[in-house]
């Protein structure tokens, strides 16, 4: 049955007191909502606006919220002394090495603990999370004994190789959570007319989970892109080094070369912004894959 307003009812929803408070509860969303939006934007405008700033409004009393005269100096600095160019080719070798691998390994292991049956598979799916949570920094140093024994240290395929010691756990668990609302049957219908189950896995399952491949391969990116530690350990050839171990060499003990390394700063955000936007549809429905069960 259909709810019926009483007239005091009506009368409460009209009443100047019932406005006042919407009004109120409105406002603060808004101003909160603000206020949010400039703590998240403000570090990046002060980033781009500081990279456009002449050394003499960078120090001192003349730093002003809105840069007074415009420069590209830092941005050709950041190509003509610090090697951008090449540190920019080293990261996006290194991080879509890793993306494409850790993408490979994830599937194969997320097909393998939900669709086959073994023994130690709920504890093998267990053990992949709490690998996930151990801290890099209690696995560089033997790490790096082993990478140094294979001869795999200050080499790019090396770095790749040591980052999927935490993107593939994180993508693993993530794509079993979407592999398992994919019903089985499909793939059972699949090999009833005739497919093998390596080709219902890739012609059945892999294109339903496309949303979510695509999300784990964008978080396995960006967290290539973003890592330091290990960049900085394993890579001592300057000219191999990556966009995070370069940009900390604007740091020269109490000196930061402000302009040079907001400029680098801003430029290595680029590309990692560019994929979000143009993948943010499947990003979505990636990070929500998994949550609700069928």
């Amino acid at each position: 049955m259909a709810a019926v307003l009483s007239p005091n009812s009506t009368t409460t929803l009209h009443s100047p007191g019932y406005r006042l408070r919407k009004l109120v509860h409105r406002t603060l969303f808004w101003a909160a909502l603000l206020l949010f939006t400039l703590w998240v934007v403000f570090p990046f405008y002060w980033m781009i606006a500081t990279s456009f700033r002449p050394d003499r409004e960078l120090y001192g009393r003349n730093v002003t919220l809105f840069p007074q005269n415009l420069t590209l100096q830092h941005y050709q600095t950041e190509f003509t002394r610090y090697q951008y160019a090449a540190r920019l080719r080293n990261s996006l070798i290194v991080a879509s090495a890793t993306a494409t691998a850790t993408l490979v390994v994830s599937c194969l292991g997320a097909f393998s603990i939900t669709r086959l049956r073994y023994p130690g598979r709920t504890a093998l799916a267990r053990s992949i999370l709490f690998v996930y949570l151990i801290p890099g920094s209690l696995l560089f140093i033997p790490m790096y004994t082993i990478m140094s024994r294979v001869g795999l240290t200050n080499n790019l395929l090396g770095l790749a190789i040591a980052y999927l010691s935490f993107a593939v756990p994180f993508c693993t668990w993530m794509l079993m959570g979407y592999f398992k609302n994919i019903p089985i049957d499909m793939e059972e219908a699949a090999m009833i007319d005739g497919c093998t189950r390596l080709q219902s896995f890739t012609k059945v399952l892999l294109p339903l989970t496309l949303p979510a491949i695509v999300a784990a391969g964008i978080f396995s990116f960006t967290l290539a892109w973003n890592e330091f530690l290990y960049a900085l350990v394993f890579i001592t050839d300057s000219k191999l080094q990556t966009l995070p171990v370069g940009l900390s060499s604007h740091i020269v003990a109490d000196i930061y070369m402000w302009g040079p390394l907001m400029a680098g700063s801003a430029m290595a955000s680029v590309p990692i912004v560019l994929i979000y936007i143009l993948a943010q549809r499947a990003l979505v429905q990636g990070m929500f894959a998994g949550a609700v069960r069928g």
